[in-house]
């Protein structure tokens, strides 16, 4: 996959819709990344650095933001969502709240400088 926009263009039109919402998100709070590549996923960089990684799996999507404190910043407010310490899960019918969002990208901002 060459980038973010290959990535959600293989994708059902569930997953696409709920990736390119938090894409547009990500981008609002920072307009400076670039799409690429990371372990394997498609990912927005800052600073060559990797913000935010997105992956379909069978039964849920995930975001990565590359951080456990990331994850920690917002783990009270995902009550019902599977986490684990670099991981986001969460489903089409049932996204992740913008707050989130901003607060994973802004944590994670921070922690690119």
């Amino acid at each position: 996959m060459a980038d973010v926009d290959d990535y959600f263009a293989s994708l059902d039109a569930p997953a696409r819709a709920a990736f390119e919402r938090i894409r547009v998100l990500a981008e609002k709070w920072a307009p400076d990344a670039e799409q690429g590549t990371s372990y394997g996923m498609a990912v927005l960089r800052v600073k060559g650095k990797p913000l935010m990684g997105f992956k379909a799996a069978k039964n849920h999507l995930a975001v990565f933001p590359f951080s456990p404190a990331a994850v920690d910043v917002v783990r009270e407010r995902l009550a019902g969502f599977s986490l684990s310490k670099g991981t986001v899960r969460f489903t089409p019918e049932t996204p992740l709240p913008e707050d989130v969002v901003r607060d994973l990208v802004r944590q994670r901002m921070g922690e690119i400088g």
